[in-house]
C-alpha cells in the first residue's frame, strides 16, 4: 500500500502472545514464516504456503509448522476463525 507521498507502506506485527482473529472469509498473509507454528484457536482455516504440493485444513486445537520461506496465505472456513503463532 502506498502512503501520501508515493512510497511504499511496510507494516510488522510482532506477537507475544494471543490471537489474530479472522473475519468470514478473511486472508492473512505470511512472508517468510518458515519454522512458525500456527494454530487454529477458534474455527477452521485453509493454509496455502508458496511451493507446497498440498494445502493444509486446521479445525480447532490442530496445528501445522510452516515449512517454506516466501508467501503462505492463512483463510477463515465457514464463518469467523483465531489463530496464533508460536
Amino acid at each position: 500500500m502506498q502512503n501520501a507521498t508515493g512510497t511504499e507502506n511496510r507494516m510488522r506485527l510482532e506477537l507475544a502472545n494471543g490471537a489474530v482473529k479472522l473475519g468470514p472469509n478473511q486472508t492473512l498473509r505470511v512472508v517468510d514464516g518458515a519454522g512458525s507454528t500456527v494454530c487454529a484457536v477458534e474455527g477452521s482455516v485453509w493454509i496455502t504456503e508458496e511451493n507446497q504440493p498440498r494445502d493444509i485444513v486446521l479445525k480447532r486445537g490442530a496445528c501445522y509448522r510452516l515449512r517454506n520461506r516466501g508467501l503462505a496465505i492463512v483463510n477463515s472456513l465457514g464463518g469467523e476463525a483465531s489463530v496464533s503463532f508460536a
